[in-house]
């Protein structure tokens, strides 16, 4: 894993800016994740693990036209990083496919088991407690309310994501566990579903 420790000191600097959504602890977890089920399934540890640090190099905020190509953006910028950690070029590769297809955006099924790691480990970060702080931080920084107070439930209006923080969970982050890859990802994140929705129960408890 010596690679990896060569790896970690030139990709760190791209996660020290203010969204804490992607930041450098949103790495280290998905790393965790993608380290069990990357042991779990025998993949390529080391090119999980150097595919999760590269992951996020370019990010774009979700409304950003280009905001798709943010993957493909980040997987060219590690090249250079990942040769000067000593990488080899069919490695490179597999890092570099695991990248662009981890992205939601781009909504690209997984080509190898090791893509698959990282796209499950990715998302499971979307969800759980977690997920809870980074859904409100994202909706935040573009601008949304918590929840609409005329109809937080959305029962008699079209859920609106860009607009209330809380329609986001049913828009995307409640599928997120029938699209893992990987059926330990999907056994997780089906647990990490349930504490949400408890949470959206106390919510609308609260707010009446």
């Amino acid at each position: 894993m010596e690679r990896i420790q060569r790896l970690i000191p030139l990709v760190k600097v791209y996660y020290q800016g203010t969204d804490p959504a992607h930041d450098w602890p949103h790495v280290g977890r998905v790393a965790a994740t993608a380290r069990k089920l990357a042991q779990e399934l025998g993949a390529n540890l080391p090119c999980v693990l150097a595919a999760v640090y590269c992951h996020d190099l370019i990010n774009l905020p979700k409304n950003h036209p280009d905001r798709k190509e943010a993957s493909t953006l980040s997987a060219k910028e590690a090249l250079p990083h990942l040769r000067e950690a000593g990488f080899s070029p069919e490695e490179i590769s597999l890092i570099q496919t695991c990248v662009v297809e981890h992205s939601f955006s781009k909504g690209l099924k997984p080509t190898c088991v090791e893509a698959a790691i990282v796209q499950d480990a990715d998302r499971l970060d979307a969800l759980g407690a977690i997920g809870v702080l980074r859904c409100a931080a994202v909706n935040t920084q573009l601008g949304s309310r918590f929840y609409d107070p005329f109809d937080p439930r959305a029962e008699g209006r079209p859920l609106d994501d860009k607009s209330f923080m809380v329609d986001h969970y049913s828009v995307k982050l409640f599928k997120l566990p029938e699209l893992m890859n990987t059926e330990e990802a999907r056994r997780i994140g089906l647990q990490r579903v349930e504490f949400m929705k408890a949470f959206l129960g106390t919510l609308f408890t609260e707010i009446g």
